[in-house]
């Protein structure tokens, strides 16, 4: 990751998002300020990923290995601390690279759907609640609100919720897994359900 030019984009990218989209932010107090976090989000348009600038921590995320094949974006997402994972293949390498990132106390991003979802029909992976467990990072629950409506300029709403964390000193079964899982993406719900309430 390139510091210098994540600092700049992230300037940018919040000064757009303020003007553009009048994004309203809240909860960046509940980002620990230091050691190893997974921010974990819903995922419902391609500018939630830069939607995050708002964190006052640099994340590094997973990107499809399909955009690291396109030669002047390539080089700038690697800077911006993005790197590739085969969603067709193997993880292990992507997964390799993000337990690096934490163990180092570096920050990343998850959106535990895996995908865009737009209906709410995709079931959250376990893979987040895996790297917090091999970790002990802490996970912040974290709700974009308006990327759906992007196309109408409509307002983007970003929330970090209460930091959350997966009991370690053993190792995590699969029921403690799902469990923590349906825990962090209940938190989200309950984001997006304050949003829409002071609407």
């Amino acid at each position: 990751m390139n510091a210098g030019l994540y600092d700049a984009s992230a300037a940018f990218l919040r000064a757009m998002f303020s003007t553009v989209f009048r994004a309203r932010v809240r909860g960046t107090e509940n980002i620990p300020s230091s050691g190893p976090l997974i921010v974990a989000c819903n995922h419902l348009s391609y500018l939630d990923p830069p939607a995050l600038c708002y964190c006052p921590r640099r994340i590094q995320f997973m990107a499809k290995r399909e955009l690291f094949e396109i030669p002047l974006l390539a080089p700038l997402i690697r800077a911006l601390g993005a790197y590739p994972v085969d969603r067709h293949g193997s993880p292990q390498a992507a997964i390799k690279q993000s337990l690096s990132a934490l163990k180092d106390g570096g920050a990343i991003g998850i959106f535990p759907e895996g995908t865009r979802n737009l209906d709410g029909a995709a079931d959250a992976q376990l893979g987040m609640a895996l790297l917090a467990a091999w970790s002990s990072a802490t996970v912040v629950p974290t709700c974009i609100l308006g990327g759906d409506s992007v196309r109408k300029l409509g307002r983007f709403q970003i929330a970090f919720g209460k930091p959350m964390v997966l009991a370690s000193g053993r190792k995590a079964t699969r029921d403690e897994l799902a469990k923590f899982t349906g825990e962090v993406m209940s938190a989200i719900g309950s984001l997006a359900e304050s949003f829409r309430g002071d609407s």
